[in-house]
């Protein structure tokens, strides 16, 4: 209309909703960096054996973070890469995180010798707090699964669960969704029953969704336009289902929002835990899926609950 003022238009970041630090319950450490011993189809921040965009954290940094997390009252610990067990520190860094409370491990579960499972029965045996081992499978049969992670990795995989059954270890194995949603029973039951075969009897089995990042964008699609979280969506939504609000991740760069932004440069929020303790826009794609499904990340949110 003449001689009206058009209104300005706004950044698309400024259009996104952002989301505080309600608490810090959770502590994350990115072990291993983007180092790992496979070099699966679906991973959202393409670890490998040489990827060396994110490297090893040791043991004294680690240290310092823990101590850091005492005044925050961090309720969990949780020990990612990368593949955590090729960093060597992973022992003494679970026992230091179990004096002061629950410590969870995110693994491919192929690098779990007699040797290393029967220390961990030991550490988890002398805290007073719980170690959780969460073993990565993709697929219920050793075709299925190493056509995402790579030849042998299901038997290794399936041999390293043995091993942790074994010393009273119940490990949750995590299978991303790469079938069909319709087939989530068949595929829950095909998991059940090779679980059983290895002596795991009353299986804890969880269901993540993709996150369309890294090479999973490439192996399908990355995210569509849609895929984006807006205010309107936030309008109503608990912002506690959403791990950005209740976590942060340690990095060998400093302090990051969560381990699936690890990539974003926006993501990195400072050095310190309490330089970490501001809002962050849901400005990633990748936030969307963390919207539909909750703190997919920890040991409860995503699609699937502990079955």
């Amino acid at each position: 209309m003449p001689g009206k003022t058009p209104l300005p238009v706004m950044p698309a970041r400024q259009l996104q909703p952002s989301v505080p630090l309600v608490a810090l319950d959770y502590l994350w450490f990115q072990v291993a960096g983007t180092v790992c011993n496979l070099r699966c189809a679906h991973c959202f921040i393409s670890c490998a054996p040489d990827n060396h965009n994110f490297w090893f954290l040791d043991l004294e940094t680690v240290r310092n973070y823990l101590e850091q997390s005492k005044a925050w009252g961090v309720k969990e610990y949780y020990f990612t890469g990368g593949e955590p067990f090729m960093n060597r520190d992973l022992l003494p860094m679970l026992e230091e995180a179990l004096f002061l409370g629950p410590a969870s491990v995110l693994t491919n579960g192929t690098l779990l010798p007699e040797k290393t499972v029967r220390r961990l029965a030991e550490i988890d045996a002398s805290s007073g707090f719980s170690l959780e081992l969460r073993v990565s499978i993709d697929g219920p049969t050793a075709e299925s699964n190493d056509a995402i992670r790579g030849t042998g990795c299901f038997d290794r995989a399936m041999e390293g669960i043995q091993r942790l059954v074994a010393h009273g270890l119940m490990p949750i194995l995590t299978a991303a969704q790469l079938w069909d949603p319709a087939q989530d029973l068949e595929v829950l039951d095909q998991f059940t029953d090779a679980l059983r075969k290895v002596g795991y009897d009353r299986p804890r089995i969880k269901i993540l969704p993709t996150l369309r990042l890294g090479r999973e964008a490439a192996r399908t699609r990355g995210y569509s336009d849609g895929e984006l979280v807006t205010r309107a969506m936030m309008e109503g939504y608990e912002v506690t289902q959403l791990l950005c609000s209740t976590g942060r991740v340690v990095s060998d760069r400093g302090v990051h929002v969560c381990p699936i932004l690890l990539e974003e440069p926006d993501a990195l929020l400072g050095a310190t835990l309490e330089e970490a303790d501001r809002p962050h826009t849901l400005s990633s794609r990748a936030c969307y899926t963390c919207w539909l499904h909750g703190a997919i990340c920890t040991n409860y949110g995503g699609i699937g609950q502990e079955l």
